[in-house]
């Protein structure tokens, strides 16, 4: 009897848990849209929003997380975009900060250089494998004496015969 309410306290954890992390991605009061001077501004914060990535969801840009850090870059880009900041600037300052994981397209450099020809060289060694996967199968075939291909071929015409 007293494994009922383990069960029923576990359960409003779980509960909890999900509305919590539910609540997490509703987008709070503070993302109202930013304010500016003239749109060649709001297209360069645009473009950044778009170019950068949130550091806590990681697989969404700026423009897409509802996250805190990712409201508080959004505010300080705008400041810097009000500022004169040129895409530049604003870029290599949160490079600076919080590395090239911020970029999501990073430069190609010695220390991403995996990560840019990682696919390619992924793609020749299964192109490797698979030719190496046919070519023995084939030298396989090839390796049946003249008696191991005609008992073959009686077999594949007459399967009740052993």
């Amino acid at each position: 009897m007293q494994a009922l309410p383990r069960i029923v306290r576990a359960m409003v954890a779980c509960v909890l848990l999900a509305w919590c992390g539910a609540q997490s991605n509703v987008p709070r009061a503070a993302d109202a849209p930013m304010e500016f001077s003239d749109p060649a501004q709001e297209q360069r914060y645009q473009e950044l929003l778009s170019e950068l990535r949130c550091l806590v969801c990681q697989n969404q840009t700026l423009a897409d997380s509802h996250a805190d850090l990712a409201q508080d870059l959004r505010e300080e880009i705008h400041t810097r975009v009000l500022q004169g900041q040129g895409k530049d600037e604003i870029i290599a300052y949160l490079v600076a900060r919080y590395g090239d994981f911020v970029r999501y397209r990073p430069p190609l450099t010695a220390g991403t250089l995996l990560l840019w020809l990682g696919p390619f060289l992924l793609l020749a060694a299964a192109f490797v494998i698979l030719f190496r996967i046919a070519r023995s199968r084939r030298i396989a075939a090839e390796a049946l004496t003249v008696e191991e291909q005609a008992r073959v071929r009686a077999l594949l015409e007459d399967p009740d015969r052993h």
